[in-house]
């Protein structure tokens, strides 16, 4: 112990602050995994991966993009020639035809309704590092950003940890599907001037990590004026934009203000990456456009800490340009991703387990309030324990993602083939109708047996506050890095 504190002297607050929020029930869910994970042959009986929000399905055509274009990578006979240009230094714009190809995709994802100017485009290494960007950009110390609550686990790391600043989540309740309202906005800033803290700004994710929700065109609107109004700055996560399945409502913040007479565009932002809507986390391709000059200029200099590397711009600026190869991915994906969302949900349905109304997103927001033992957070960590480690299922709960009603799970369902997926779902069934028969102690200690009915468009829930949300287990070999 006194050379664990003697060690720490030695080291930066940052660095041991312990504020990268790994102690969560979030992460310990990918650690019992990481311990006995699910093999089909080897390991049949492991846990199965289902806290990891990655998009594999559509890797085959990717896949036949590169088999068809060999001259893309550097390391092909075809492609040799273009080694010396690439390996060589470039500058913190990055290849004019990598972002070119960007701004061409991330127009294409958006419908083709709004156009993005490629030399508004900053990179930084994956959305990690494009969300830290901004926030260095944005914030001071002390500073901080409302975020809509329920809301991605590692924010906190993401935009916190090395630039200290802090978010004020703005709680989103069931009563209307969790939608952001201005009177929770107005709320939640108000409490901030009253705390004598520092509001730069407000961070929305649409569509929604996690819960695989569009933001419709009013509530934008709403926003925009919101933040016009208190003068502060917007901060749009939309890496799932792609991720859109079953309606073609996705609607971009770009869309929202070029139709805005009034409107203060240098306020606005976005933060973008391949990780999801092309299934490439491991490229580490994160993006920031900005409509503010000042941003895109010190943002640039700051990017230089978070460069994508030059071969996988190289690339990527190939399949990016390719019209043809782009519509028929962005096609195929939403297809795909349609029809796993309808199989995992019919498959949750048949036991009488609903999900959140969704169309988006490579996750569904499942509500097991149903099945809790008691109304409560510690309910809720109970019952997460019992599917991690008896249904052996790694499912992330709710109140990892801020949220303060108990039983609420989010589950990703397209990080795994087909099989997997139905092993998955077959646990869940297996165990529903398992839990459903156990007598449970009412009033008087009558048995009752446990009921699991929702209501796809409407769920009544008890709010619950909780200030503790985290686990005091810990390890020194961290999924954090992976964390999505």
């Amino acid at each position: 112990m006194g050379l664990e504190i003697e060690s720490n002297h030695l080291l930066s607050n940052i660095a041991v602050n312990g504020k990268h929020g790994e102690n969560s029930a979030y992460f310990d869910g990918w650690k019992a995994y990481e311990r006995d994970p699910f093999h089909p042959k080897n390991n049949p009986q492991g846990v199965i991966q289902m806290g990891l929000a990655e998009n594999q399905l559509c890797f085959d055509l990717i896949e036949e993009w590169i088999r068809n274009h060999p001259e893309a990578s550097i390391c092909t006979p075809e492609g040799l020639r273009h080694f010396r240009d690439v390996a060589i230094f470039q500058d913190y714009h990055g290849l004019p035809k990598f972002r070119k190809g960007v701004a061409n995709f991330m127009s294409k994802a958006r419908g083709g309704k709004v156009k993005f100017d490629e030399d508004r485009i900053l990179m930084s290494g994956g959305a990690t590092g494009a969300n830290e960007l901004v926030m260095f950009c944005l914030a001071d110390p002390g500073d901080a950003f409302l975020i809509p609550a329920p809301y991605y686990p590692a924010f906190p790391r993401d935009l916190c940890w090395r630039t200290r600043a802090q978010i004020i989540p703005v709680h989103c309740d069931s009563s209307n599907n969790f939608k952001i309202t201005r009177a929770a906005l107005e709320a939640a800033y108000v409490k901030a001037q009253e705390d004598k803290v520092n509001v730069k700004g407000l961070l929305i994710t649409n569509p929604s990590n996690p819960l695989g929700t569009t933001l419709d065109r009013e509530t934008l609107k709403s926003v925009v004026q919101f933040i016009n109004e208190n003068n502060i700055h917007l901060v749009c996560d939309e890496i799932y934009a792609a991720t859109v399945f079953n309606s073609s409502s996705f609607v971009s913040i770009s869309e929202i203000i070029q139709d805005m007479e009034f409107c203060n565009k240098d306020l606005i932002h976005i933060v973008y990456s391949l990780s999801k809507d092309m299934g490439l986390p491991g490229f580490r391709v994160g993006i920031v456009y900005s409509n503010s000059d000042k941003v895109v200029n010190n943002g640039r200099k700051m990017s230089s800490f978070g460069l994508v590397s030059s071969q996988t711009q190289h690339m990527l600026a190939e399949m990016l340009s390719d019209d043809d190869f782009v519509e028929k991915y962005l096609a195929e994906s939403s297809r795909r991703l349609a029809q796993r969302h309808s199989v995992f949900t019919k498959g949750l349905e048949k036991v009488g387990i609903a999900c959140l109304p969704s169309n988006a997103g490579l996750f569904c927001w499942m509500n097991l309030r149903s099945m809790l033992k008691e109304q409560t957070l510690e309910g809720e960590m109970m019952l997460w324990r019992m599917i991690v480690d008896d249904v052996k299922l790694n499912v992330s709960p709710g109140s990892s993602f801020n949220c303060l009603e108990p039983g609420w799970f989010r589950v990703c369902f397209a990080n795994m083939d087909e099989e997997t997926v139905d092993v998955a779902v077959k646990r869940i069934q297996d165990f529903v109708g398992k839990e459903t028969k156990k007598p449970v102690k009412g009033k008087n200690d009558q048995g009752l047996n446990l009921r699991v009915s929702f209501s796809s468009r409407r769920f009544d829930e008890t709010v619950l506050s909780s200030p503790q949300m985290i686990s005091p287990h810990s390890s020194a070999h961290s999924p954090l890095v992976k964390a999505t």
